[in-house]
Order: C-alpha cells, then structure tokens, then sequence
C-alpha cells in the first residue's frame, strides 16, 4: 500500500519530536474550513483599507499606469503563491517562511525570513491603527456634519492614544483565540466588500459623467507597464502594488489549525490560491476606476494632490457616494479594525514556531489552556506594532506613507527568500514528478522570488534619497530607508544574541536543513494531516 493512496487507511495522528523535525505546537486542530480561512485572509489584505493607502503613493510614481503596476504586482505574487502552495503541502507548519527557508537554507537565512514577516506585519499593524484613527473621526465628523471633527485626527497625543485603543481592542479579539476572530471577520468583511463594490461602480459612473472635469474613460496604455517613465518609478510602484497584496500568507500560517482537506490541495492552500484571484480582480478594477474618475490634477480630489495621497478614499467618498459616503467611511474603518486583528496572527504563529524550534526565547511559545492562542507572541507584537507607529508619528512627516514603502521592502525581502526556498527543497524531487512539478516547484516560484529581491535591492538604494517616501529625512538620509536598513540590522542583532544563548537551533539540532527528497519528517506530518 503507497504512503500516498488518499484511499488508504489513514494512520493514527502522531506528534513529532522538535530534535527531528516539524512538529506541533498545541494550536486547536479542525477549526478553520476554506470559506473561513477565505474570510480572514480577505480581511488580512483588508482591500478598503489597502486601496485608500496605495492608489496615492503608486499614481505619484506611475501616473495613469496605477492599474498596470497593480496587475503587474501580482505577478510576482502568483508566482510565490506556487511556490507557498508547494511548500506548504510538503511542510504544513505555522511558522511558513521561517520554517521553510530553515528546511531549505540552514538556521540563518531561516531566522532572517521569520524575522522579516514579523517586521513587515508590525510596520503594517501601526499603519492600520492610523488608518482607523482618520477614519473614526472622519465617521464621526458626517455623522454630525461638523468638518472640523475629521481635523481632531491630526492631534498627535489624541492620534497615539485613539490608536493605542484599537490596538488593544483587537488584541482582545485574537487573544480569545480563531472561532472568535472568524465571527468578527465575516460581519467585517460581507460589508467592507459590499460597499467597496457599490464604490468602484458609483466611480466608473462618475468618471463619464460630463460635470466631472478631471474624469477620463479607461483606456489601453494604462495597462501597459512599459508606458511607465523609469524602472526607479517602477520598481517603486511595484514596491507600492506588493503591498497592496500583501497578507494573503496569512491564510498559510493557519495550517496547524484548518479542517482536513478533500483533496491534493490542504484547506489553506485552497483558500489562499482563491483570495488571489479575488485580489488581482477587485485592486485592478478599483484602481482604473479610481484614475479615471479622479485623474493626476491637483485639485481636491486629484491624485496629484499631496494633501491626499495618503488617504485618497477620504477625499473622494463624498464626491463619489454623496449622503452615503460615511458607509465608505465605516467600511475603511472597520476594515482597518479587522485587519489589526487577523494581520496579528500571522506574526504571533511565526513568534510561536520560532520559539518553539529554539529560535526565540522559549518563554514565546505558550499557548493560552482555554482559549487556545499564542497569547504570549500576540502580545509581544501588539505592543511592539503599537511603540513603533508612537515614535512614527513623532519623526515622520507622513507616517502611513513611509511605512508602506518600508513595508513594501520588507515583504520583498522575505517573499523572495521564501520563494527561492521552493526550487532549492524541490529540486531533486520535482525533477523526478516530471514537468508540471518543474515548473509549479522550481521555475516558476525561482522567478517570483529573483523578481522580489531585485524589487528589495532597487527600493532600499532608492529609499535612501532623502525625497523618498513622504521626503522626512534624518541628516540628509531618506527615512523610509533608515527604517528597511535598521529593522533588518536590529535582525541581525538580535538572531546573533539569540545564536549565543540558544546555539541548538543555529546548529540545525531543532530545525534541520535538509530537502524534499530526502526530509522524512515532512512526510511524516503529511501522513499526520491525513490521519486528523
């Protein structure tokens, strides 16, 4: 009987040793099927939240090629889904990238990867906080009809401490584990979805209407990425797009915890190959129909008005929806609210499996006896997401733009190393599968991830130009690259310190290098996901 034969009896779950291999880490098993994955990964990517902070910084480098930059985001990132798909159904575990690239690489580059997703999840985190803030108080402001509400947002003291309370809030949400931040997703995400429909509808309406002087019809060339000006531009619209699709991994890191899959392909990987698709559709088709109905002018609704760019939504609801611009503007909101609390799980599973391979201190790795998540590393990056955006908001000129530049760099950097983990692990078993693995597993994923930290290189030399990003700059160096160099350097450090207090991991004692076509306990956790 093959180890294989989906038909075979399946063998009683085991758990595996941490010395030998992948193994679990007490997260609750069956509890996530593919429409609820869906659901979070949907409101990880937050798409109204997303949209409104990256249709200004990307029109600001591509000008009408905003629709081709974003179709050519998603690229690279259907590319790295192939690989992620692959590796995950190989090596189902929390911990994604950190876990597959220490399998593939060695313990180093491993801890690099993990330390990547964790810095681009808390760079977004803050960014989301803020996002709510504008928009709490935006709501407010057209529910009262009094402007000056939406002004109190600029308040640093009131905006740290409003942000702070959502933080907190959507910590509450995760802490109390998956089924009661599955319930506040789906509510959040039928909505924000619903209205984000109506809004790209009531704009292509708008783009054509004769009083709109800025409205323009769609056309061709701005679906050509070679229309853009230079491949500095474009390499920073891509940055921007990588963004906009960023957290679909989150639906991966899930893998200890989804239903048994009905089929070759595990819930997850479903789940997340379907969100992509949803993606592409939605963000290209709102960011044609946001160029058209607004344009590059600079006037109050302009693209190329400065005043907006962080914050395009805002300046366009009431123009676009009329007296039902404050359903886009709860639909940002709660958008926002939802992503802080599904965003947090990706980095608290990654903190998890670090601590529990001998990564991280192993204080990390607790799991809560009632409610069943890493409440340990949950609160660890709340309080690290909420720190950063405090002194963010103190020392940048425009906190929600430089940190979605630095976040693009970030996720560049740990997509295209995981990415390239998926031909290095496969590459002597996908060539014995034949041709289809070849190209799912090696060729394609390689591209992706080559692609990625090309895009990483470019952005981080570009990042240093003191214009850059909002312009905020620390003596003559721009600080979205101040950021990308010191979180990444503040890695090194602490993956050093940790190597002298927890040198097993380092040696590849908890977490062994190894390959597809030999690794025996990858298999054995295959076996164990079938047997659940």
């Amino acid at each position: 009987m093959s180890r294989y034969d989906m038909n075979a009896e399946a063998p009683a779950t085991r758990t595996l040793d941490s010395v030998t291999g992948i193994s679990k880490k007490g997260l609750p098993s069956g509890t996530v099927g593919v429409l609820g994955a869906l659901v979070i990964g949907i409101s990880t990517c937050a798409p109204a939240y997303t949209l409104t902070a990256a249709v200004g910084p990307a029109a600001s480098e591509v000008g009408y090629q905003t629709p081709a930059i974003f179709l050519m985001g998603f690229i690279p990132m259907l590319l790295v889904a192939l690989g992620y798909r692959a590796l995950n159904s190989a090596m189902p575990d929390s911990g994604t990238s950190f876990t597959w690239a220490t399998r593939a690489f060695g313990p180093w580059i491993g801890w690099m990867a993990g330390w990547g997703l964790i810095a681009a999840t808390v760079l977004v985190l803050s960014n989301l906080a803020g996002i709510a803030v504008e928009f709490l108080f935006q709501s407010i402001s057209i529910m009262v009809d009094d402007p000056a509400i939406a002004d109190i947002a600029g308040n640093k003291l009131i905006n740290i401490l409003v942000c702070l309370g959502f933080m907190a809030l959507a910590t509450f949400i995760s802490y109390r584990g998956m089924t009661s931040t599955k319930i506040f997703q789906y509510i959040t995400v039928v909505f924000q979805m619903a209205v984000m429909i109506w809004f790209v509808i009531a704009m292509f309406i708008g783009a054509s209407d004769p009083s709109n002087a800025e409205g323009r019809m769609p056309e061709l060339s701005w679906f050509n990425p070679l229309e853009v000006s230079s491949f500095s531009a474009f390499a920073a619209g891509i940055a921007v797009s990588i963004f906009v699709y960023w957290g679909w991994d989150t639906v991966l890191t899930m893998g200890e915890e989804t239903k048994p899959a009905k089929g070759r392909l595990s819930t997850e990987s479903k789940a997340a190959m379907i969100l992509v698709a949803i993606l592409v559709v939605l963000y290209v088709g709102t960011a044609t129909a946001t160029v058209a109905y607004a344009g590059l002018g600079d006037g109050p609704t302009g693209l190329g008005n400065s005043e907006i760019v962080e914050n395009v939504f805002a300046a366009l609801a009431h123009p676009v929806m009329g007296p039902a611009a404050i359903l886009l503007s709860l639909a940002i909101l709660v958008s926002a609210m939802a992503s802080i609390n599904s965003t947090a799980i990706s980095p608290a599973r990654t903190l998890l499996a670090m601590s529990h391979y001998g990564a991280l201190p192993p204080a990390i790795k607790k799991v809560h006896p009632v409610y069943k998540s890493p409440h340990v590393a949950l609160l660890l990056s709340s309080v690290v997401a909420s720190v950063f955006y405090a002194v963010m908001r103190f020392i940048s000129e425009d906190v929600l733009w430089d940190t979605i530049t630095a976040l693009g760099m970030m996720v560049c950097f740990y997509y295209g190393i995981t990415a390239l983990a998926s031909p290095w692990y496969f590459r002597r078993s996908a060539v014995a599968e034949g041709v289809g693995s070849i190209f799912s597993k090696l060729i394609l994923p390689g591209i992706g991830g080559v692609l990625l930290l090309i895009v990483f290189v470019k952005t981080t030399i570009d990042a240093m130009d003191p214009a850059a990003g909002s312009g905020s700059n620390i003596l003559g160096v721009g600080l979205v690259g101040i950021i990308g160099v010191v979180v990444l350097g503040l890695g090194v450090l602490l993956m050093f310190v940790q190597a002298r207090r927890s040198p097993e991991f380092f040696r590849g004692e908890r977490l062994a290098r190894t390959d597809a076509s030999n690794d025996t306990s990858a298999l054995q956790v295959f076996d164990d996901r079938l047997g659940d």
